[in-house]
């Protein structure tokens, strides 16, 4: 049929409206890196080191993408997440560590963004942290328990828009363009604890071990979404389908980066500038700011420190369950019901239970996020091996291997991290 037939032709999806339906697991995974631990970690960068570590954020771009599209591509070529891929090819001395260490800095990440999130509460309401802590717990553990996979991924999918909140702030404090230019292009790292630590930090927290299991499973969320409810319905996958998590995966970490150098150039900008380079919390950032760059600046900071931790808390704790439960064969995911997978809700709500319970403890919440940083540091150079090798093998992978630049990426991304691992300890 023609138009002139009075019959309209089928219209076909913009680019714009194709690519933001694309957008699904890797953007979730990008936005939830920049949680309140996240944002601590790039304040204290921005206000101890001024725009030093900007690099960093167009360093680890290549690398953490490639390694998220690794995991990608992992769980849609075998059905299975990370834990359960670990599980068929490796031996339980390899498999249980890792699900284990990581739970441990899972935990202490998720007291510290609920410590992070009440703390900023307090600033705007006046209402004492204590009561915001299990608020804020129930109201994301009620959210994962008891409601739909697809409405959680649809949530998730528009809170990522609370993180333009840092780029606006960037540019209300009106930074020195030139410096901010300098700082991106000319890497600059010292041999101190100070500066090795804060460079740990940056990457624990930006290329961090739960967004590798948190990515494989979602990919898996993704197929039982569409009805392939058994490995053997979801094992494979096509060009197409490959394409898609490729862009998904590339916005989502480039979305991701942008943020932590905004935050990163926001903090240099204002607090270094100012000589304030001892803060230690992004709720100390966001107090500073207010008389620095103006209220603007100082809600836009703030609102967005809560809206980071409604979405990296649940990635926190969904992490956990995913990486047990895949470890011990059980079934469990976001998509079935709490009778359905008990064992797999307990863990989330284990996992939300003693994160709250250290911060009724007394622990210090700067020092969870710093060592829990530095933990995610720690594990995530064996962790990149492990999925590179995983990617690489053919009896897992089949003819969807990794290409060799990813496999370069890959090994680039696990020997840069050891060696900062190593440089910290050292010094």
């Amino acid at each position: 049929m023609t138009p002139d037939d009075g019959v309209a032709e089928p219209k076909h999806p913009g680019f714009v409206r194709r690519f933001l339906a694309n957008l699904g697991p890797g953007l979730i995974t990008g936005a939830a890196d920049d949680d309140p631990s996240g944002i601590s970690t790039y304040s204290v960068a921005g206000a101890a080191f001024g725009n030093t570590f900007l690099w960093t954020a167009l360093f680890s771009f290549p690398l953490m993408s490639a390694v998220q599209l690794m995991c990608a591509r992992l769980g849609m070529v075998t059905g299975r997440g990370l834990g359960g891929a670990i599980r068929k090819r490796y031996p339980v001395w390899v498999l249980w560590p890792a699900c284990l260490i990581l739970i441990v800095a899972n935990v202490f990440n998720i007291g510290a963004d609920l410590g992070g999130m009440a703390d900023a509460m307090q600033m705007v309401t006046g209402v004492r942290s204590y009561y915001w802590t299990p608020f804020f717990a129930a109201l994301i553990g009620g959210m994962l328990i008891w409601t739909s996979y697809n409405l959680i991924a649809r949530v998730f999918k528009w809170l990522t828009l609370v993180l333009f909140a840092y780029v606006i702030t960037a540019f209300l404090a009106r930074p020195d363009w030139g410096a901010v230019f300098r700082g991106t292009f000319t890497p600059h790292v010292e041999w101190t604890r100070a500066s090795l630590s804060v460079l740990v930090g940056i990457l624990g927290t930006t290329i961090s071990p739960y967004l590798f299991f948190w990515q494989a499973s979602q990919e898996v969320e993704e197929e039982v979404k569409q009805g392939k409810v058994t490995v053997a319905q979801r094992r494979g996958t096509t060009d197409r389908e490959l394409f898609v998590a490729r862009e998904d995966v590339t916005t989502g970490m480039f979305y991701s980066n942008l943020v932590m150098f905004f935050i990163i150039l926001t903090t240099a900008a204002t607090l270094h500038a100012h000589g304030m380079k001892s803060i230690e919390t992004a709720r100390q950032a966001a107090e500073a700011l207010r008389p620095l760059a103006g209220n603007g600046a100082y809600w836009l900071f703030t609102l967005g420190l809560i809206g980071t931790g409604m979405l990296g808390v649940p990635v926190l704790a969904g992490s956990c369950a995913y990486a047990i439960s895949e470890a011990a064969a059980w079934r469990g995911s976001l998509s079935k019901k709490p009778r359905r997978a008990p064992r797999f809700y307990l863990v989330i709500g284990g996992a939300m239970l003693v994160g709250l319970a250290l911060d009724f403890a007394g622990l210090n919440a700067v020092k969870m996020l710093f060592w829990s940083a530095v933990l995610n540091g720690l594990l995530a150079p064996p962790l990149v091996v492990l999925v590179v090798l995983l990617t690489s093998d053919r009896k897992v992978m089949g003819t969807r291997v990794n290409s060799l630049g990813a496999n370069i990426l890959g090994w680039v991304c696990a020997g840069v991290m050891a060696a900062a691992a190593v440089g910290l300890l050292i010094t």
